[in-house]
This record gives C-alpha cells, structure tokens and sequence, in this order.
C-alpha cells in the first residue's frame, strides 16, 4: 500500500517568531521546530486503515507542511486532495496521495496534542496550583500550561500573556473560538500584581481584539478573599458582562470559583482560605448581579461554582438556574448535573437485590452533604447497604475537599478502620486521565494491594447505579 518517497522531503530550518504587533505581544520567543506526529490509533473503517496506517507510524507533513499540533492536523486533512508523508517504525519514508471528501477526516489518533512543544506560563500567581505541590513528584503535575492550543482543544484556562504576534495572527486565521481565559481581574493594575506580570495590565485590550474580529472566550475569576473580591469582584464581573452583548459576544460566559489553597504552598504568600462567612458574602455579591444579567443579556452570564454553596453550608440553586451549563467543566454545575443525571438513573430501582450487597461509595467531604439524599435514596432498595464516606485532605491539608484532589494517601488513612463493606467504588476522577495513578503518584494496584477490598471505577451516575445492583460496567 505504501509509496516511495518523492525527493521533496527536506528538514526545515530553525526560526524565530517575530513580535510585529505593539498591541499586546509577547517577545519574540524561538520555535521549535514540531515532531513527527506519532500514530497511536486508527479508527476501524477509516481512510488512514484503508492506506495502512499502524499504531507508531510518524506522519511528518501534509502536502509538505508539518502539523504543529492536532488542530493543523484538522486544518490541513480539510483539503481533498492529500499528500501525506510518512514514517514507519523501521524508519522507511513513505508518501501517499489521495483524494477524498473536503469533510472526511483520517481516521488517526496520536500520542500527544502538541507537535511542538507546550507553552507554559509566564505569570507567577501566589495562587497557582502547580506551586502549591511538593517537590518530586511526576514531571508532568510541575508544568504551566498556558497553551492556546490546549484551551481551545479542551477548554483548559489561560491568561494571553505570553501570545506573540504570530500566536494572536494564528488565533484570527484559524477561527479558534471559543478560548477559556483566567482573567481573575479586570483592573489593569489589580491583574498585574494577581499574576505578577505587567503585560497582565492589556486584558481590556485583549478584549476588544476578539470582539473587533467575532472571536469569543469563556471567561473565569478565581477569587482571593481580600484582593479580589468585594466591589473588585463585581467590577470585573461587569467589565466582562460589557463584551457580553450583541448576536455575537465575545465574552459568552464567566466562572467564579474559589481559591484553593494546600499546605504546600510558599510562606508569606498574602493569601488566605475561603471561610464560610466569605462564601455567603460572594453569592451575596453575584446572585444580584446575576438577575441584572438576566435582564440585559437574557442569561445569568456569570455563574458560582458549586463550592461556594458547599462551603457556605447553604443548598445548591436549582438545575434551571445553570442553563445549558456553559462552565460545568470548572466546577459550576456539576453536582447539580450529577445529580440530575442520578435522579433519572434511579427512576426503575428494583424492590430488592439478590444476594445482599454491601459497600462503600468515596467522595471529598466537601460534596458529601450534597449526595447523602441519593445514597438514601439507593439504600431504600431492600438487600442494598451503600456507605458514603466524605473525606479530607490530609494530603494537601485540607478538610473540605472536593473528589478529584483526594489522594491514594488520602484513602488509606481515611479508609483506615472503616467497615467497606464487599465494594469500594471510587470516581475516576480521582485518578489522571488515561492512566491510574492518583495526584501523590500512589498507583490504583498498589491501592488495591492495601485497601483489602476490590475497587471499582465509577464514570458517572450510571455506573454508580449499575454498581449498586450488581450490574456490570466500571472499572474492575
């Protein structure tokens, strides 16, 4: 199936991206060239199982350019007539050529999104996450991502501090929108000293670049009690609310989530926890400000992550209120949805299970509360014993904790004693995505050695339920 290659394979020669843009540039900054884009899946039936494609295959070039990262990839298998360049395992080059429809795709998965490197952030946020871990741990829970790239793929934040020109020329030809930005701030000088950088200072301007050209971003603040919070917080909350307007707004919506703090992180930080009393003073502060929204943008656009709640001791706002649920993902929503999604997974519980079961279902205490209605609401099935267990952190140093930051250290010592009953079930939210290994590094086998128990994997509501009346499907 393969061809030989024409002579046209050549290496391309280093460059250096050129700022040329005075309106909010990084500097300069070298580009690495991008790598072979490695094969790790070919979809059954495809066009890239048709021309013989294998897991380990390197493309290199689609007619003669080298991909960057998965979105070029799209871009440029968009067109109909293909030439592809490519690699195998034995290191023998091969080009294809092909024609196909302009909106069939390959059919290839590959190792990584990014050909080229990630780009990491240039801030220094007393706040950010990754300083708040310990040393010597897996190198990937220590990089910055601030990748465009990334954001616009999969909805992880960044701040467009560290863009260069080519970066924002890129963003405009390619259409990449919606982008998720953390922008905490819009106070020029209250986001300089937040991210501890002063190209911080240009996000107004930022702003209205994507508005001028129908480019759009979901927005996120991460409140600090007593630097960004009080009439700072509503501030922002109306600056951004003002690109909010028209058929087509750049700012579709905006996350308000609370600081998370480990006991990690550096001394003298300035930085303190959320208490209860600051929690009610900020939904004080937004829910108003969400019906003023409501009003004048016909949305709510601003929207209290679902800790805010928790943390006040008050009850989540009914499902009606999140719309279409636009920042699930950072935390707005979600135990609502899950918990929509459960009421519909225990519509038809049967009377009764046979043999009895009995067993222990793990979340962060944080959310316990939350989900007590559900377990008792599972446990009225005769022969069923579920047991929620909410537990801390001791790990990051934190008693209310939400489910995905609980540690395999954080098992064994909150585990330790309790009665598991048969089953422990245990979101797979906890663990990285694609591998099982919790944040501490603590890998899911050696948790199992120790737990005494066998361990189940639960993906959502269903999974839950399916577990609960011995039903297959989860993790085993």
């Amino acid at each position: 199936m393969w061809k030989e290659p024409s002579a046209g394979i050549a290496a391309q020669t280093q460059a250096t991206a050129v700022d040329n843009d005075s309106g909010g540039a990084a500097a300069p900054r070298p580009v690495r060239l991008p790598d072979p884009a490695v094969v790790a899946s070919v979809e059954p039936g495809s066009i890239g199982e048709d021309l013989g494609f294998q897991p380990g295959d390197r493309l290199l070039r689609i007619n003669g350019v080298a991909p960057r990262d998965l979105i070029d990839v799209q871009v440029l298998q968009g067109e109909e007539d293909l030439i592809l360049e490519v690699e195998d395992p034995q290191g023998t080059l091969h080009v294809l050529e092909l024609e196909k429809d302009a909106d069939e795709g390959l059919g290839l998965g590959f190792t990584e999104a990014l050909f080229d490197g990630l780009r990491q952030c240039n801030n220094h946020c007393p706040f950010c996450f990754i300083d708040q871990q310990p040393p010597g741990r897996r190198a990937s829970l220590y990089l910055k991502d601030d990748d465009y790239r990334l954001s616009f793929l999969y909805g992880s934040y960044l701040t467009l501090t560290n863009l260069t020109a080519a970066d924002w020329q890129r963003i405009e030809e390619q259409r990449l929108s919606p982008l998720y930005v953390s922008v905490h701030a819009t106070d020029p000088e209250l986001r300089s000293r937040l991210l501890v950088n002063p190209r911080a200072a240009l996000l107004s301007d930022q702003l209205a670049w994507f508005a001028e050209r129908r480019l759009q971003i979901h927005a996120q603040v991460v409140v600090c009690p007593d630097l960004n919070d009080g009439e700072a917080l509503e501030r922002t909350l109306r600056d951004l609310a003002a690109f909010g307007t028209g058929d087509w707004p750049a700012v579709l919506s905006t996350a308000v989530v609370p600081v998370g703090l480990t006991r990690f992180r550096p001394p003298g930080d300035g930085l303190r926890a959320v208490t209860p009393a600051d929690a009610a003073a900020v939904i004080e502060r937004v829910e108003p400000l969400q019906r003023e929204f409501q009003a004048t943008l016909g949305s709510r656009f601003a929207w209290l992550s679902d800790e805010w709640f928790l943390i006040a001791g008050l009850p989540l706002p009914p499902r009606s209120s999140y719309e279409d649920l636009p920042q699930r993902e950072n935390g707005v929503g979600s135990i609502r949805g899950f918990l929509e999604e459960l009421e519909a997974a225990t519509q038809t519980l049967p009377e009764r299970v046979e043999p009895p079961r009995r067993m222990s279902w793990v979340v962060g205490k944080l959310v316990a509360g939350a989900l007590q209605p559900a377990v008792e609401r599972l446990n009225r099935v005769e022969g069923l014993e579920l047991l929620l267990h909410g537990l801390p952190s001791p790990y990051w140093g934190q008693d209310q904790v939400v489910t995905g930051l609980l540690t395999g250290a954080d098992l064994l010592q909150g585990l330790a004693g309790r009665d598991l009953g048969g089953l422990l079930l245990l979101p797979r939210v906890m663990l990285r995505e694609g591998e099982e290994v919790f944040l501490d590094d603590m890998r899911l086998q050696e948790l199992r050695h120790r737990a005494g128990v066998p361990i189940r994997l639960l993906d959502g509501a269903d999974d839950l339920v399916a577990a609960c009346l011995g039903s297959e499907g989860g993790g085993a």
